[in-house]
């Protein structure tokens, strides 16, 4: 499945999973038709809440009992005429093009690697951008910065000048868990996301002189997810993931998820002693070819009108424009505005 979060009409968020290219299945919806329907259940909704409630998190609580109700939903819509409705009348099949997508799911714990990609790790050396990453290093995003497809980064001109891109694969998890090992990892993997690691490279700079950074990628929009979590049983080699960003239809980075130096469940296992919730995403590292290590990082450093698509083989596109802050907001950063007023 693709599982999605959006916003319909009325502006409600629901949970949902891609039905066709341009159709999406309310999956609490169609779960409490599904009781309805072939369970014959006489309390379905209260039921559907339990198995299939309506926002992600929940969902992921709900282990692999919540994922395989929400199959059966899925699968009895996808047998029932277009025009179906719920039990109340409620809307099972949006037009995607009347609805808004959003973050997939906001974690509760966002593990982020660093340095995975011996590649990036190489180039920023090369670049005189760098500290030591022997492998790996990991700190938490900041959740707040989520947003979704088509939602866009906003630049904050009074804090960097200097803003680039880097395309991760995620890892969503289906079950609490803490102190487990690799071979014990694979049972915790609940689906894949693509993410967009905006960072600012001046700010980045700043930062390392003291072996951390986290400001840089932690700002208000830098973090984009999405477009929708595409389930572990639909991508049994997460390491076989053909991985690309573009610019303005310009290929930026270009790799292969299968050059990670340190594998998918070596990095859940490493990371499990500081306690997984269900629905939290870790990250696996970006790939090379970001604008700050590229041959002109001035040119190639993200700009207000620029358009990211970040796209991972049996995933799909994460796409996000780049706006100005006086665009965002009406107004001028106070700080720039100041600065203007006193020359």
């Amino acid at each position: 499945m693709k599982l999605v979060t959006f916003e319909n009409s009325a502006r409600q968020s629901r949970i949902g999973a891609l039905f066709s290219e341009d159709r999406i299945v309310d999956l609490h919806t169609a779960c409490a038709l599904y009781l309805r329907d072939v369970g014959k259940e006489t309390i379905f909704y209260r039921l559907a809440d339990a198995l299939v409630p309506p926002d992600m998190r929940a969902l992921f609580r709900g282990g692999d009992t919540s994922l395989d109700a929400a199959r059966k939903a899925l699968d009895h819509v996808a047998r029932l005429d277009a025009n179906i409705t719920g039990p109340r009348g409620e809307t099972v099949l949006y037009q995607r093009s009347d609805v808004q997508l959003k973050a997939p799911i906001i974690p509760k714990k966002f593990f982020h690697t660093a340095g995975n990609f011996r590649e990036h790790h190489e180039e920023a050396t090369k670049a005189g951008f760098s500290h030591p990453v022997m492998p790996w290093i990991v700190f938490l995003q900041n959740t707040d910065a989520i947003i979704g497809p088509d939602e866009p980064v906003i630049y904050p001109e009074h804090l960097t000048q200097e803003l680039d891109y880097e395309l991760e694969l995620a890892v969503v998890l289906k079950k609490a868990g803490k102190h487990f090992t690799p071979e014990e990892a694979s049972s915790y993997v609940g689906g894949y996301v693509i993410f967009n690691d905006i960072t600012a490279r001046d700010i980045q700079r700043r930062e390392m002189k003291s072996g951390v950074f986290s400001f840089c990628k932690g700002i208000d929009t830098f973090c984009p997810l999405g477009p929708w979590i595409v389930t572990a049983d639909e991508i049994p080699d997460a390491h076989n993931l053909a991985m690309e960003l573009r610019v303005n239809g310009e290929s930026r980075q270009r790799s292969h998820s299968s050059k990670m130096s340190v594998k998918i469940p070596e990095i859940l296992s490493h990371y499990s002693p500081m306690g997984y919730s269900a629905g939290d995403v870790v990250s696996t590292g970006t790939v090379s070819g970001v604008a700050a290590f590229s041959g002109d990082p001035k040119a190639w450093y993200l700009k207000p009108g620029d358009v990211m698509e970040c796209e991972i083989e049996k995933i799909g596109v994460l796409r996000n424009p780049v706006i100005s802050w006086e665009k965002a907001y009406g107004q001028k950063p106070a700080a720039l505005a100041t600065q203007e007023t006193t020359k």
